[in-house]
């Protein structure tokens, strides 16, 4: 239809014998509500009004005689209110169409019912409560789209009972459960959308091989299983992202040859990158990141031809970099950081153009391409210790400096040999005349050596630590140890070294279960756990090497100026604040769910919770935290550790056996800090926070009167309201009705997902709390009132 300007045309609404009434994109109207008049269309049968700058509620009067409908169309408009059920006595209705409006409330059973509905549309809304069971029971549906609103609960049974459904999209909601059988069972299936929900169990194996299977996004779920030996043959997009896939990578991969982009970080896969994946020629995208991937890369990789981003990092992938990746024609983003890649950056790797480049934390060696040696790459060869460049720009040795140095030993080298035998001499004579003179131990007169344990890649040796753990570089003291920050002055970069049980001599037993603990800590990687390099170890002292972060720590940046520190206080933006509280939910999560056994941290506070440069945060001083045991099992190693008091769980003061809710309970003491500027141990009137927290929600005055006066904001309100709410169902006296660390992580990363829509009482993971009286105790309802049950 042709464009039209003005006012909305009510007398329309006088063409009484009218069928198909089309007036869609037409945002030069002015704004309006649909006009009563309209109602008078009783034989219309196609209504499209889409995108025409619609307000007001959908007027029940105007659509409750017109029961030819088959075709209605709203989507696009600003429209609000509730789905007026009229809708649905429309028995001739197959296609309907309100998407990308403001309509509320929940999805009116009634829908489900109707006999010829092929198509429904309800995404991007504010629409809550359950989708109704019935969907697919009366109808043979095709398309059903609800992403992008505030459901709960399952997806229903029966959505493919018909066999012609082709769309599933119910992505950014809270939906829960495991996928229904019948959508596995499902071949007429296109497209699978569920991303950014709380759906869980075993994915189905059949939506991986539906024969018109094109595109499947499921990323942000609790998935578990393999990838299949077997895909769709037009199978072109998988995002799999940040689930709990695992297995490797089948070697029949070959197969998928329709692949496009894949996505799979952050899941457990293992093993090699097999060959096979290198005939895939259609490949535009891999993101492997953050998985447990080893050995080489193929060198078949030049046959990527259309690769246009390759991310692989944070895994333990190794051998050289093949030059192929240089020749690969359209690869625009590199990421293979953190892994241990060895030998030089291929020359070939210059020719590219990369928009991102990122080699750091390997074990590169030699000098960077005179291409790229530019500030675009700063960051891109960080904790490569024998990398160098040609009169750097980017943060590395100069080359000529290194090769000079090298130059001035052959010179020197004769007089050092001659001088070396002399010594060697008077050294062999030296020690059988004091070996028979001198026998007290070594460890008496304080020359015991330590013993070096290394999980990463190091460039200090024994001396570079022990010789400077003196009182003007302690940064930290705690009832375990002190820290140190150390400079080492080979590579220009900073560690920090816990030394904990200073002068003290384990007996046999608990020294082999000291070093197995923390061997098993040293195997951990997690861009959100402080990274253990090493241990230095010996009878009476124990030196835990960790990574520097530049930001220190959390509590610093939200109490420093009270406690007369270098940090800034109350500096930190609401944003950042939950960007923290997400990136340590995260670290949590990895601990309790992903390691076996599971990590019990023990003594989670703002203090542990430290900042990189972009302030991202990682859990750190979980170097003594106790590994999970069986709970008939006494914990009686030295890692049993008592937490710091306002962050304590209640049940601590009873009894031994600890599960991971402690760890809850001391993080929702976190987030009340994070929504309050308050410390953890002091929540004024002489309690803690949790106390004082939960004392301010039964006062019934507004929980906004709790928030830090620094970050106060109408615009933050409803996730600061959310966020409080969730740190007081994490203090709950009782463990059992705390929520786990998925489900905080989920309620968290819920906050930057179409924030700007929700409301802290619309929201079905933060509604009003229910009133409660007395204690935290029994209140299983809090728990269902956030989603968690």
């Amino acid at each position: 239809m042709s464009e039209y300007n003005g006012t909305f045309p009510s007398e329309i609404g006088n063409l009484s014998e009218l069928r198909e009434l089309r007036l869609e994109y037409n945002d030069n109207f002015l704004p309006a509500e649909i006009p009563a008049e309209f109602g008078k269309l009783t034989k219309l049968k196609f209504l499209w009004f889409s995108e025409m700058n619609l307000f007001g509620e959908i007027p029940a009067v105007v659509f409750e005689k017109m029961t030819d409908l088959k075709h209605v169309d709203l989507s696009g408009n600003n429209l609000s209110g509730r789905i007026p059920d009229v809708l649905f006595g429309l028995k001739n209705l197959t296609i309907l169409y309100l998407c990308v409006n403001n309509l509320t409330g929940v999805i009116p059973a009634t829908i489900a019912r109707l006999p010829g509905l092929k198509e429904l549309k309800l995404y991007t809304n504010k629409l809550t409560g359950e989708i109704p069971a019935d969907f697919g029971l009366y109808s043979n549906l095709e398309r059903f789209e609800v992403s992008e609103n505030q459901l709960t609960g399952n997806l229903p049974e029966n959505l493919c009972k018909g066999g012609k459904l082709l769309g599933v999209v119910v992505f950014s909601n809270n939906l829960t459960g495991e996928i229904p059988e019948s959508l596995g069972n499902c071949g007429s299936l296109r497209s699978v959308q569920l991303q950014n929900n709380g759906f869980s169990g075993e994915f189905p194996s059949g939506i991986w091989t539906a024969k018109e299977m094109h595109s499947l996004q499921v990323s942000n779920n609790f998935f578990t299983g393999k990838l299949p030996e077997k895909l769709a043959r037009k199978l072109s997009r998988i995002d799999i992202d940040n689930n709990e896939f695992s297995g490797e990578i089948p070697r029949t991969i070959n197969t998928w040859s329709s692949l496009e982009e894949f996505k799979a970080r952050n899941n457990r896969f293992s093993g090699e990158i097999p060959t096979e994946l290198t005939s895939l020629s259609r490949l535009s995208s891999i993101f492997l990141d953050s998985n447990n991937l080893s050995g080489e890369l193929p060198d078949e990789i030049i046959s990527w031809k259309s690769l246009s981003t390759l991310s692989l990092s944070q895994n333990k992938l190794s051998g050289k970099i093949p030059r192929a990746l240089g020749l690969l024609p359209g690869l625009s983003v590199l990421d293979l950081s953190e892994n241990q890649f060895s030998g030089k950056i291929p020359p070939e790797i210059g020719n590219r153009k990369f928009i991102t480049l990122d080699l750091s934390s390997n074990m590169l060696t030699g000098e960077v391409p005179d291409q790229l040696n530019k500030l675009k790459y700063l960051t891109s060869f960080w904790n490569n210790t024998n990398l160098c460049a040609d009169k750097p720009v980017v943060n590395l040795p100069d080359c000529q400096k290194m090769l000079r140095r090298s130059k001035q030993l052959p010179g020197k080298l004769l007089a050092i040999v001659i001088a070396v035998l002399l010594l060697a001499f008077t050294f062999i004579v030296t020690f059988f005349v004091v070996r028979d003179c001198t026998r007290k131990p070594r460890r008496e007169r304080g020359l015991e050596t330590w013993k070096l344990t290394s999980f990463h890649r190091v460039d200090f040796a024994e001396h570079d630590i022990v010789s400077n753990l003196m009182e003007h570089n302690v940064i930290g003291s705690g009832g375990s140890g002190k820290v140190y920050k150390i400079h080492i002055g080979s590579s220009g970069q900073y560690v920090a070294v816990k030394r904990i049980w200073d002068n003290k001599k384990l007996d046999k037993n608990l020294e082999k279960e000291f070093i197995a603990e923390v061997e098993i800590l040293g195997t951990i990687r997690h861009v959100n756990i402080v990274k253990l390099l090493c241990c230095f170890s010996r009878e009476d002292s124990k030196l835990l090497v960790y990574e520097y972060l530049e930001k220190r720590s959390l509590d610093q940046w939200l109490h420093g100026k009270k406690k007369g520190g270098d940090v800034e206080a109350n500096s930190l933006n609401w944003a950042q604040r939950l960007n923290i509280a997400v990136g340590a939910a995260q670290g949590l999560c990895y601990m309790h769910h992903d390691c076996t056994p599971a990590i019990i941290h023990r003594d989670v506070k703002s203090s542990n919770i430290l900042l990189d440069y972009e302030f991202n945060a990682k859990i750190a001083d979980f170097g003594l935290a106790k590994l999970l045991v069986k709970q008939n099992q006494q914990p009686h190693t030295m890692s049993a550790v008592a937490g710091s008091f306002g962050y304590i769980a209640p049940e601590y003061a009873y009894t031994s056996k600890v599960n991971e809710k402690i760890d809850v309970y001391s993080f929702g003491v976190v987030l009340l800090e994070l929504v309050t500027g308050k410390e953890g141990n002091n929540g004024d009137e002489h309690t803690n926070l949790a106390d004082w927290s939960w004392k301010h929600y039964q006062s019934k005055k507004p929980i906004s009167e709790a928030f830090d006066e620094d970050i106060k904001d109408a615009s933050n309100t409803e996730e600061m309201t959310t966020v409080f709410k969730l740190g007081l169902m994490c203090t709950n006296t009782l463990p059992s009705h705390r929520p786990s660390m998925k489900e905080v992580l989920y309620v968290l990363r819920q906050q930057g997902l179409g924030g700007a829509q929700k409301t802290a009482a619309e929201a079905p993971e933060a509604p009003l709390l229910v009133s409660l009286s007395g204690r935290r105790t029994s209140k299983r309802v809090e728990d269902e009132a956030l989603g968690f049950v």
